[in-house]
């Protein structure tokens, strides 16, 4: 797994940063297979003691935005126990302690999807919800699509619907398509279609041109 590298934004070169917060310690308050839920006395950037819990999943969080030639994208259809609502998504899953994010992608892209992909361009590496979690999520798009075996895990249910690119941005706006990265990486992908990044007859396809 590559190392997160602390880049600053270009604009921020040579501008000085806010005291940072201390920790005095900590104690595990959870401990399962997925997260660990850490409790720490601190000291805030204003020198204030705080009481601070952190959430630490143990896996790197994935996911892939699968594009067709005609510039349609294939999501998949979920119920979610956190939020107790069912949600569209692009295929996700998470990369555990010494596995490559990138494998475990193309795992959930076969398992949840049913896809394969001759071609992958990373999206984004972002950091969710740093005010409470140190989680990691890395995405890609992904082209070049062939039809292979799904395999869910024994907990989960897929539905799959392949849509136009423009009716998932639609949807976005809309509300309707709510999970964060599929959001961010969708966004992403009109930018990588806008800007060159992607071959160009996808592009089109994508962006109705």
């Amino acid at each position: 797994m590559s190392k997160i590298h602390d880049i600053k934004p270009r604009w921020a070169e040579g501008l000085p940063e806010t005291p940072p917060w201390r920790s005095l310690g900590d104690s595990v308050l959870v401990d399962t297979p997925w997260m660990r839920v850490t409790r720490h006395p601190a000291v805030a950037p204003t020198g204030a003691d705080a009481d601070y819990v952190v959430v630490r999943p143990k896996n790197v969080g994935t996911g892939v935005l699968p594009l067709h030639d005609d510039g349609t994208v294939t999501l998949v259809g979920q119920h979610r126990f956190a939020l107790m609502r069912y949600s569209w998504e692009m295929p996700e899953g998470g990369a555990p302690e010494g596995e490559d994010p990138f494998e475990a992608v193309k795992r959930e892209l076969a398992e949840e999807a049913g896809l394969t992909a001759a071609h992958w361009r990373a999206a984004l590496d972002v950091d969710l919800s740093n005010s409470i979690t140190d989680e990691r999520a890395m995405t890609w798009v992904a082209w070049g699509l062939s039809a292979t075996e799904t395999a869910p895990d024994e907990t989960e249910v897929f539905l799959s619907a392949r849509v136009p690119f423009g009716e998932l941005m639609a949807e976005i706006a809309r509300g309707a398509v709510r999970d964060g990265l599929t959001v961010a990486t969708a966004y992403r992908a009109y930018h990588m279609a806008r800007e060159g990044e992607l071959p160009a007859a996808l592009a089109r396809s994508m962006l109705g041109a």
